[in-house]
């Protein structure tokens, strides 16, 4: 088949402002096309040409970077507008015999519902109405644009919130839901845990890092001093973080990573005893299913739409204001999760990137 997927923002701009990449191909979106890919497709990307990386690379499929208009209306970190995407769809949608797009609310699916909705997936992750402008142009865009415009196309959901959300606005919802798609040939599991929690994630406000140094501070006075906490990830709040650590003579115990690749993430992660997670708002956080396949626990509060992956495998503990003393109820059934992760990390398939791709191919040709 050939496959055209629409992604057209490839990674989260906080604050409108789109940082400047080396490359995409640590993308979840990139991760998916590989997967489709791997099973025989003829595979496109389009992506808005404002997430271009900086330096020239080389993909595995064709990448169409299309030119965003009206900036000022259609912020290109939010909700990008594209007159190419338009042009392009109408001149070559003939030739695809499948498009997977990303999310309801967007101009880019609604292009797509439009043109060629008897060929178009929309493949869903957002399970509540965003905050912006007191959601008010969220509900109007669900409860009229949605509801009658786009309500031709099957919808397939990233999970069961998100299930439950769009079912109240679209006709033809898929009862599968498709998580977050990982490679499992970058990632490997590991068993041997060293005396270290790792955090993987944007160094900003809402992802609420501060929060878990200072419990991570609390664990090592009251428990055990030889842990270290890695902290992978790059953002505004990293000089902030670090004065916070160095305030709670964290130095030697808090190692600050800045970004890595998957490869070198791999390093990190299958050796750590358990992700934690204390976001204060998100959807799917990839994080999750790429901590799984490595073996990997996680302790997360109940905010990220797909914890209740976790709870429902037994792949941590889901846990609202989460505390040292969680950590350390944790750390007593952690030899017994042990043989168990060996297991599930080599076959949790279901969160895999080339999984996810023939779920969505199955429920599409069914």
């Amino acid at each position: 088949m050939k496959i055209l997927i629409i992604n057209p923002i490839l990674y989260t701009a906080d604050n409108n402002t789109i940082p400047k990449v080396r490359s995409i191909k640590d993308t979840m979106i990139y991760n998916m096309c590989l997967g489709f890919k791997s099973m025989g497709h003829d595979v496109t990307l389009a992506a808005a040409a404002d997430y271009k990386p900086v330096e020239f690379e080389e993909y595995e499929f064709e990448v169409k970077w299309l030119k965003t208009e009206c900036h000022k209306l259609c912020p290109p970190s939010v909700l990008p507008y594209s007159k190419e995407l338009n042009t392009f769809l109408k001149e070559n949608s003939a030739n695809f015999d499948m498009v997977v797009t990303s999310e309801i609310f967007s101009l880019w699916s609604f292009a797509a519902t439009r043109i060629c909705p008897e060929k178009t997936v929309i493949w869903h992750e957002l399970a509540l109405h965003p905050n912006k402008f007191h959601q008010l142009p969220s509900k109007v865009w669900y409860h009229f644009v949605a509801k009658h415009l786009m309500n031709k196309v099957l919808v397939v959901p990233r999970s069961e919130d998100a299930k439950i959300f769009v079912k109240q606005y679209m006709r033809h919802v898929s009862d599968v839901c498709v998580e977050h798609g990982i490679d499992l040939s970058q990632f490997t599991c590991g068993v041997e845990k060293k005396k270290q929690f790792i955090v993987v994630s944007q160094l900003i406000v809402r992802k609420n890092i501060d929060s878990i140094i200072r419990i991570f501070k609390k664990f090592v006075e009251k428990y055990d001093k030889a842990y270290q906490l890695l902290i992978v990830g790059r953002g505004e709040l990293e000089k902030e973080l670090k004065q916070l650590t160095h305030q709670l003579n964290l130095d030697k115990s808090v190692k600050f990573l800045g970004f890595k690749s998957h490869e070198e993430m791999n390093q990190y992660l299958p050796c750590s005893q358990a992700l934690l997670i204390n976001t204060r708002q998100d959807n799917n956080m990839v994080s999750i299913p790429e901590s799984v396949v490595c073996g990997t626990p996680v302790i997360t509060n109940s905010i990220p739409t797909n914890s209740g992956m976790i709870t429902k495998n037994h792949l941590g503990i889901v846990k609202d204001n989460w505390n040292e003393d969680t950590l350390v109820e944790f750390l007593r059934i952690t030899p017994l999760l042990a043989k168990l992760y060996s297991i599930q990390g080599e076959t949790f398939q279901q969160v895999s990137s080339f999984c996810a791709c023939r779920t969505i191919h199955k429920i599409q040709c069914a």
